[in-house]
């Protein structure tokens, strides 16, 4: 190729890299908060509290988003959206990401042209009875209602699940989880199925949740993470970096508490590029350098929102298990921040 074919070629490909990355982050500047999508309501993940303010683990991905560009978490907008809206408010800019328990599968990557930022927790799909029905096993459930939320993954995994096995069942279905509760509660089916962080967060708001109990298949892979529209590198790195920097943060015992200690005395170089006190990784993606001490300072790493949403001690009670880090016997793992 010739010289000037070269720069031509690359002059191209640098106007187009350019048309790609603005939009998103330019927009939500210029409007002064983040349009977040979240779920209409799941204990733990996202839902009012009793002051009306979203809070949850999902929540705190878009209050980090915010914390990373603004400085400041509470500059957050939240719209509410069931399983069959979630992918309509994306793909038509009503919000700007979506944080909201949503499977990374092939086709709502590649078909429905969206990009994952990550995962933020590794979950699979379960089955909750009531105690009083003595079933030990989902192996036992031939024959049973099974109520499930449309527009989900879970009727394809409910449906192969029962196949396999040679067993039958009825499917009752309804839009939101909160409707799928009440007919579970109202004994119009046997069996609620969802992924199992849905099933603790629906019993933990149940009358008698001790009454209730999630058996121990787990039937599917649900690698849950927040999501964006194809298209914008910019605002995929920065939602997909802000996660990472929670990860990471924790990896480096790097927390609300001690973020402003290390950045002042710290001379770990992955700490201090983390911090920004080195290097120039938020000038990068057009936020400044103090971008993930921001994050960590306001919201909390990836371990501090787990256990203040999920956690022992909270309504949910949910073991780490796959979601701890990699080397603490789990499998979640960051890229490094470099």
């Amino acid at each position: 190729m010739k010289i000037a074919s070269f720069i031509a070629v690359a002059a191209t490909a640098t106007l187009m890299a350019t048309a790609a990355t603005a939009g998103t982050l330019d927009d939500v500047k210029a409007k002064g908060f983040i349009q977040c999508g979240v779920t209409t309501g799941l204990a733990g993940f996202a839902a009012p509290d009793n002051a009306g303010k979203w809070v949850g683990f999902d929540v705190d991905i878009c209050r980090a988003m915010a914390a990373a560009i603004f400085a400041d978490p509470e500059k957050v907008k939240y719209t509410p959206t069931t399983a069959k809206e979630r992918f309509t408010a994306l793909q038509s800019g009503e919000i700007d990401v979506l944080a909201r328990n949503t499977t990374w599968t092939f086709s709502r990557d590649v078909n429905l042209g969206f990009e994952f930022a990550g995962v933020n927790y590794y979950d699979g799909q379960g089955f909750m009875v009531k105690k009083s029905l003595g079933v030990k096993s989902a192996l036992e459930l031939s024959g049973a209602r099974v109520c499930v939320q449309s527009g989900t993954t879970t009727e394809l995994n409910l449906a192969d699940y029962f196949t396999a096995n040679g067993m039958k069942y009825d499917s009752v279905v309804f839009d939101s989880a909160d409707e799928v509760r009440e007919a579970y509660l109202k004994d119009t089916c046997d069996v609620y199925t969802t992924d199992q962080s849905g099933l603790y967060a629906q019993r933990s708001v149940i009358a008698n949740p001790e009454e209730h109990v999630v058996l121990p298949e787990v039937i599917s892979k649900e690698p849950l993470g927040p999501l964006v529209r194809h298209g914008d590198n910019q605002w995929g790195d920065i939602t997909r970096w802000t996660l990472n920097a929670m990860i990471n943060a924790e990896e480096y015992n790097i927390t609300s508490a001690n973020v402003d200690d290390l950045k002042a005395n710290s001379k770990d170089p992955n700490i201090q590029r983390i911090l920004g006190v080195s290097g120039d990784l938020g000038q990068q993606m057009g936020l400044s350098n103090d971008w993930a001490y921001n994050i960590v300072k306001m919201v909390g790493n990836y371990g501090e929102s787990f256990a203040r949403n999920l956690g022992e001690g909270t309504a949910l009670n949910i073991a780490r298990g796959l979601n701890a880090q990699w080397n603490k016997g789990g499998i979640l793992y960051a890229p490094p921040l470099r």
